[in-house]
């Protein structure tokens, strides 16, 4: 059992970044991978990208890449989404979710624990 808080969104002026943080809960942290996905509004939800548990493997979606990156500090229970350059379509909703280590990032139906969500909106 997984429990998520995202947290670190807020207000930021177009090229600026933001780092949003996923903290987690549960002895079963590290048997998990974690996705971020993330929605706005008017549109459906988006897979932005995951990091494998060990950190040695990530995916990222054609519209963040080189721009955002993942990372995650087992230590201290969080994952990280560094967000740089951000544009005003980035605006959205975002998420972060738990994997069984056993599927792939991509396999979005297995995605199990969700946290509530964090606002980023970014400002033209």
């Amino acid at each position: 059992q997984v429990q998520l808080v995202e947290s670190g969104g807020g207000l930021v002026q177009a090229g600026g970044s933001l780092r949003l943080s996923c903290a987690a809960s549960g002895h079963t942290f590290t048997n998990y991978d974690l996705g971020w996905f993330r929605q706005a509004p008017g549109k459906e939800r988006e897979f932005v990208g995951a990091i494998t548990w060990s950190g040695k493997g990530t995916y990222y979606a054609d519209s963040v890449k080189g721009r955002f990156t993942f990372s995650r500090d087992n230590a201290k229970n969080t994952v990280y989404l560094q967000m740089n350059n951000l544009k005003p379509e980035d605006t959205a909703v975002y998420y972060c979710a738990a994997l069984p280590r056993q599927y792939g990032l991509t396999d979005l139906k297995f995605y199990d624990y969700w946290g509530q969500g964090t606002q980023v909106t970014v400002s033209s």
